[in-house]
């Protein structure tokens, strides 16, 4: 059933990609509806995937990298719905298709298999930290998906891309909140189980260092009404560090999360 409903979710996914694509070269608006709803399918697959997962190992499905590989994906679609619903970006749902086809497939590659919570993990706050983080990570990859729509069509008496600009800052917004409260109960988390609110562990390092860079994009936008072009770039940047706190400190440094 993993395997049926993962390619259903691919597949839909795949079709969303097509359908947005044809959608804007023929500048057919169906075509793009009908590539959100393609979205809609491949949301509620992986709802159906994660929630048998759930029933079948008795906890959250965030345990290791497959589950949370899928779990932001599921995290990355329902916040592009949630985002759109009051100011749709054109072009969105393309670029969320292309993200979350990524991220399925290097899932793909990984053991799908439902095996025991480690002890570390044997805790409520499983739940409450992860899916925040996860959450975090979604809306700052819809900032960078809208900041590479404004880059790519950013033209000196080109059109007015408010609209793009202004998505990406609630996107941004709401991911440093979301970032905020996941690392504040990561700590709450360490202290429960490792007896220290904060270690400098590479995780917790990353972390706070990607804090930082979106504390100061939010801090140059409200004060310094920092727009447009560098705005985007520092979109850019920031989701730089959170593909090396997801990904690079998993894979490249040993720390007290490595069993992620």
């Amino acid at each position: 059933m993993n395997a049926v409903l993962v390619n259903t979710a691919f597949a839909c996914l795949l079709a969303a990609l097509g359908l947005s694509a044809a959608g804007r070269l023929t500048r057919r608006g169906m075509l793009e509806y009908f590539g959100n709803v393609a979205l809609g399918i491949g949301w509620i697959a992986l709802t159906v995937l994660l929630v048998s997962r759930w029933r079948a190992g008795g906890f959250a499905p965030l345990s290791n990298q497959y589950e949370s590989l899928v779990s932001l994906v599921w995290c990355i679609l329902l916040l592009h719905f949630a985002l759109s619903a009051g100011q749709t970006v054109s072009g969105i749902s393309f670029w969320t298709a292309l993200l979350s086809l990524l991220f399925l497939g290097i899932a793909s590659l990984l053991d799908p298999a439902v095996r025991p919570l480690v002890p570390a993990l044997q805790s409520n706050w499983l739940l409450f930290h992860v899916a925040t983080t996860l959450l975090a990570y979604a809306a700052l990859s819809l900032a960078t998906l809208s900041s590479v729509i404004y880059l790519i069509r950013f033209r000196p008496d080109g059109p007015d891309l408010a609209g793009v600009d202004a998505f990406t800052f609630r996107a941004i917004t709401l991911g440093f909140i979301l970032l905020t409260v996941g690392i504040i109960l990561g700590a709450v988390w360490a202290n429960e189980a490792w007896g220290t609110y904060w270690s400098w562990d590479p995780k917790e390092t990353w972390s706070l260092i990607t804090w930082f860079v979106y504390a100061i994009a939010v801090h140059l936008r409200r004060l310094h009404k920092w727009r447009g072009k560098r705005f985007a770039w520092l979109a850019v940047a920031g989701f730089a560090c959170v593909l090396f706190t997801y990904f690079g400190v998993n894979y490249l440094l040993a720390g007290l999360h490595s069993y992620a």
